[in-house]
């Protein structure tokens, strides 16, 4: 008999009855096989399977598995410089850093404590602080901009889920009038994207910005960026150096005194700008008022706008050195031409008077541009002939763009001469109206100073650093007017200050210049919105010197000022500046008659 532990058989016996059949087995036992051997032969492929993707692509998943971790960490470039004449920087960078927080990993507790830490670091109250750092956040700024020692604190503490993040910062000298930065319509700013936004940070901005590299990092488990030095990797290539011809000592003079005299006449605004006569590079340029480049995220956007190159408008009687040139280069006058000047001049049908509304008899035409009659004027106009004297304009560069190197220059083209009247063909010898940009008439007068050459102004003089060599910047020049016409229009703009009857007599610096300041004054009515004009003007004076050798040239606007109506000219709101900065040039340049 077979063991109890064993499977039943029957016993062979001789002659025995032959067993009876067994039981019938369920239906669905052939499923069970067919299920169970399929669960079988499953799991045995997924065996295999992993065997084989464990062996033989193990390495691949594994790389796959680490390049989901690694990341780009952006590595800006430093922006180049802004240096100016004697290379000082007018615009520069320092490091600072911001503050930041990761709440996700600050360990459950620990928030308060870590507040109390940064509370008297940051200046900030610790509930503040606590209140950020208990947030469901996995970044949150803490504080921007902070100086290094700050961030030094920081580091040392070693606090969990803060880290510090170095930015460079776009930095700008202290300007002549408090709230300002030096030159700060010239310059423009940098704006929290990083952009130069502006003057010069916008005209240049892809020069100055340099290009961004990168390096290549692995996020740790708490998702820092860890840094490989032997992978992939592009170095920032820093932005270059751009150098000026803004003369420090001379762009702080320009900046206190245009404000002092806007302000002594309270004007709205005033203009200034000082360019060098045979390069056509800018000594100096201020717009009052003006505003801090340091902190331009909190300041009116309207003070961005430069007037100096974006403000059009109606230079007057400033726009008499361009008719005289016209005329003067043409023959159809000389100084000593003589007219009878009757004090009115009917232009279709209108009556056009002098300043003064009376008539001057048998005079010359020194006599006409040293008391800026505007009868006179015309009388130059009409024997030069319209198309010559609307050719000329075009010559000295009015309607168009100077093509200056700063963001924003704006101007409006002259009407074709068919479509203008005679009358504002004849206003137009007098400079009203048509309009221009105080960079565009300074262009102009300049030319006169260089021997009848018109020359591109510009603020940037070589563009140097970043590995390459410097570039020389070339204005573009071209002949205006012949230089035996320019010397005696200089000649006649000398006695516009010097002669008693002229309007330039504020800009005297008798005796020793004497003989040697060519201006001319503008006193501009402006246009009214509903048409003809009111009572407010533009004053200004332009002018140069030394003018047997020309060396610099300049431009004063004062907008509306509230004087009286003797006193509310060019020459005695425009004058006097363009005499306080000329002479801070002389002593500055030693300059001699």
């Amino acid at each position: 008999m077979a063991s109890r532990a064993g499977r039943w058989s029957p016993p062979t016996v001789p002659n025995a009855p032959a067993p009876r059949p067994a039981a019938r087995r369920p239906r669905h036992a052939p499923r069970t096989r067919v299920l169970l051997a399929a669960t079988i032969i499953g799991a045995l492929a997924l065996a295999a399977r992993s065997a084989q993707i464990q062996i033989g692509m193990g390495p691949q998943l594994a790389a796959a598995a680490l390049a989901q971790r690694l990341v780009r960490v952006p590595l800006p470039a430093t922006r180049g410089l802004i240096l100016d004449a004697q290379g000082q920087v007018l615009a520069g960078n320092v490091p600072t850093y911001d503050i930041v927080a990761d709440p996700a990993v600050i360990p459950a507790g620990q928030a308060v404590g870590v507040a109390s830490r940064l509370a008297p670091i940051l200046g900030q109250p610790a509930a503040r602080l606590q209140k950020v750092l208990t947030q469901p956040l996995q970044f949150a700024y803490l504080a921007k901009a902070q100086p290094p020692a700050v961030a030094q604190r920081i580091n040392a503490d070693n606090l969990p889920g803060i880290t510090t993040t170095l930015v460079m910062q776009r930095v700008y000298g202290p300007g002549a009038v408090p709230g300002t930065s030096l030159a700060a319509n010239v310059l423009g700013f940098v704006n929290a994207e990083g952009q130069g936004a502006y003057g010069l940070e916008g005209y240049y901005n892809a020069v100055l910005a340099g290009r961004p590299g990168y390096a290549t990092a692995i996020q740790d488990a708490l998702g820092y960026d860890q840094v490989m030095p032997h992978a992939a990797h592009q170095a920032a290539i820093p932005g270059r150096t751009l150098q000026t011809a803004i003369d420090g000592p001379v762009q702080y003079a320009v900046e206190k005194d245009l404000a002092a005299r806007v302000r002594a006449v309270h004007g709205s605004s005033g203009t200034m700008i000082v360019m060098n006569v045979r390069t056509g590079a800018i000594a100096a340029w201020a717009d009052y008022p003006s505003y801090n480049a340091n902190a331009y995220n909190v300041t009116n956007p309207t003070l961005f706008r430069d007037a100096g190159l974006a403000d059009l408008y109606e230079p007057g009687s400033v726009m008499k050195v361009v008719t005289f040139a016209g005329a003067l280069n043409d023959g159809a006058i000389t100084p000593n031409l003589h007219f009878n000047e009757t004090g009115v001049a009917v232009v279709d049908g209108y009556a056009i008077h002098d300043w003064d509304l009376r008539a001057h008899g048998w005079i010359s035409m020194n006599y006409v541009l040293e008391d800026s009659l505007n009868v006179g004027a015309i009388h130059v106009l009409d024997l030069e002939g319209a198309p010559r004297f609307y050719a000329n304009m075009q010559r000295f560069g009015i309607g168009h763009p100077t093509g200056v190197d700063l963001a924003g220059e704006d101007w409006a083209p002259l009407p074709a001469l068919s479509q203008m009247s005679a009358v504002q063909v004849a206003t137009a010898s007098f400079g009203q109206g048509i309009v221009v940009t105080p960079i565009e008439m300074l262009a102009a007068v300049n030319a006169v100073a260089n021997g009848g050459v018109w020359i591109q102004p510009h603020v940037a003089t070589a563009i140097t650093g970043g590995g390459r060599p410097a570039t020389a910047i070339r204005p573009a020049a071209r002949r205006v007017m012949s230089a035996a016409a320019a010397r005696t229009l200089g000649q006649m703009m000398v006695r516009v200050v010097d002669q008693p009857i002229g309007s330039g007599f504020m800009a005297r610096m008798w005796p020793t210049w004497r003989g040697q300041i060519a201006g001319k004054t503008g006193t501009a009515s402006v246009a009214l919105p509903t048409g003809g004009y009111g009572n407010q003007t533009i004053d200004s004076f332009t002018g140069f010197f030394p003018a047997s050798n020309p060396q610099y040239s300049m431009l004063c606007i004062i907008r509306d000022p509230q004087v009286t109506a003797p006193l509310r000219e060019g020459a005695f709101d425009a004058a006097p500046t363009f005499k306080q900065v000329a002479e801070v040039i002389i002593d500055e340049h030693h300059l001699v008659p």
